[in-house]
């Protein structure tokens, strides 16, 4: 694992494309603008950020993701009792996150970043994966680069079925969501798909299956992937519009307790110093 100095946080790559381990920072404290804007940038280059043995409160949690986003109240998520914008997840309740996918296809633009405390883990197991879609998009041929262009992915519309523990019922409303997203932050196309995704547009339905089967397979390819293993009071947050996740499912019944905050682009101007 290289190192990359960056006063007075550290910057420790976890593979080779994307994703790094973050040390020097107490999240539990004010941060102030020279090391939120270096957090902001170390964000921007690896996609996913780990911050081992924060032990955040839901109010540090908030405040921790509003370093890098407005966090974002979703409407049908079950909230903590300890703040709005925090929203509990216990496995046996609530149901495992084990598939490929993206949060917040129900709205258009998506959720900027997701983020999670960790409040109880396996003994074993229960990692989770990242792929890089931009990484991904960048191995396809020219040819079929310039085809997907013209080509959108549909999703279940109804923000209920994304709740804690929702039942899916029927749709009703649908969204659509182009299968390449040019990064509004840096300007870096990726692959933009989801398990979820019911059909594409642009191509016909037989062209669409196959085509829809090879996306997902490519952008799971483990020439994509991270890895990371979870202690309590570990933190992390991961850029929505660049990666997908996948929460690995081989621990039975075991306890995995978690708290999430979502976090949107701004609607204008920078985002502001976070003070105590």
């Amino acid at each position: 694992m290289t190192t990359t100095a960056v006063t007075p946080l550290t910057v420790h790559r976890a593979g080779p494309r994307f994703g790094a381990e973050i040390t020097g920072v107490d999240l539990t404290a004010p941060v102030d603008q020279a090391t939120a804007a270096a957090l902001r940038q170390a964000f921007l280059d690896h996609k996913v950020l780990v911050f081992r043995g924060q032990h955040l409160t839901p109010d540090q949690h908030v405040a921790a993701v509003s370093l890098f986003a407005e966090p974002f109240d979703h409407p049908t998520a079950v909230k903590d009792p300890a703040h709005p914008l925090v929203y509990p997840y216990d496995v046996r309740h609530t149901g495992k996150a084990s598939t490929w996918h993206i949060g917040g296809l129900w709205r258009d633009p998506v959720f900027a970043i997701e983020s999670l405390t960790y409040e109880v883990v396996p003994e074993l197991g229960g990692h989770t994966l990242w792929a890089d879609l931009q990484a991904a998009y960048d191995d396809l041929s020219e040819p079929f680069k310039v085809l997907l262009e013209s080509v959108s992915a549909v999703y279940d519309g109804n923000a209920e079925n994304y709740a804690q523990g929702s039942r899916k019922t029927a749709t009703g409303t649908i969204t659509e969501h182009p299968v390449v997203l040019t990064h509004p932050d840096t300007g870096r196309k990726g692959l933009f798909i989801s398990t979820s995704a019911t059909r594409l547009t642009g191509v016909t339905p037989a062209e669409g299956k196959v085509l829809l089967d090879h996306l997902l397979r490519h952008a799971s390819s483990p020439d994509y992937t991270i890895r990371f293993g979870w202690r309590p009071g570990d933190f992390v947050l991961w850029d929505n519009r660049a990666t997908w996740h996948y929460a690995v499912d081989d621990y039975g019944d075991g306890a995995r307790v978690y708290r999430k905050v979502i976090g949107v682009a701004p609607e204008t101007g920078p985002l502001p110093e976070r003070r105590s």
